[in-house]
């Protein structure tokens, strides 16, 4: 145990920086995701087939094949062609299309769940298909798809681990260094399993947030502020006076 602690402590420098490499990862490998999901998601919701289907297409393809193998791809086979680029850029382009495709196919099924009455308001009302998305059906939709995009999301977090197969030095790679100092269990479970819980932990706090900034905005739900506020609100208050009566 002793010497789990110690060798661990020695290796800690590098540990930190595969870390923060993953932290990285995660991060833009996300922004990439979202955006990706945003774009495909409402092209292959469109009635307009000339955009469906090819944002349909891009959607089986990235969610048909195996991350690794495009991972491979785009790290091997392009410099075959004379395109080599950064490992970083890599794992952040491998994951965001990947998991990008998966986002997407979350926010056509959230725009698709949005009541029809909403949509047919805004069309009374003569407003614009871009007016109408971004301002009735779009908010509603976003709070609907927040809880599946942070599962997604910390998906994406595990999937970094695979970086280490193109030789980037990320926190995993680092933890199979740890094993040729301490045993096996120490570095993976004692070390990785809480390494990685952590960090999920904080990327679903977050997405929690988001999604409680959401239905605050619709009126259904309270504010982060007073989710967080260690006084009660007025309004309970007032739930807790009436229940009393």
């Amino acid at each position: 145990m002793l010497e789990n602690l110690q060798a661990t402590a020695e290796a800690w420098p590098f540990l930190v920086q595969g870390l923060w490499v993953t932290i990285q990862l995660t991060v833009m490998g996300s922004a990439l995701a979202l955006v990706l999901a945003l774009i495909l998601g409402l092209m292959a919701g469109a009635s307009n087939k000339a955009l469906a289907i090819p944002g349909r297409i891009i959607i089986e393809f990235f969610r048909g094949t195996s991350l690794v193998v495009q991972l491979f791809f785009i790290f091997f086979v392009l410099p075959q062609f004379g395109l080599e680029l950064p490992g970083m850029f890599v794992g952040v382009l491998a994951l965001g299309l990947n998991y990008g495709a998966y986002c997407a196919e979350v926010v056509r099924g959230s725009i698709a769940s949005v009541p029809q009455g909403q949509w047919e308001a805004t069309t009374a009302l003569s407003m614009s298909p871009v007016h109408r998305m971004r301002r009735v059906i779009f908010p509603q939709a976003w709070a609907l798809m927040i809880p599946s995009l942070a599962s997604l999301l910390v998906h994406l977090l595990k999937g970094t681990a695979i970086v280490s197969v193109i030789l980037l030095r990320d926190f995993t790679f680092y933890l199979d260094q740890l094993t040729r100092q301490t045993d096996t269990f120490w570095a993976y479970a004692a070390v990785g399993l809480v390494g990685y819980f952590i960090l999920a932990l904080i990327l679903t706090l977050f997405m929690n947030a988001l999604e409680a900034r959401a239905k605050n905005r619709l009126g259904r739900g309270p504010s982060l502020r007073e989710i967080l506020s260690p006084t009660p609100t007025n309004k309970d208050a007032l739930s807790t006076a009436g229940g009393g009566v």
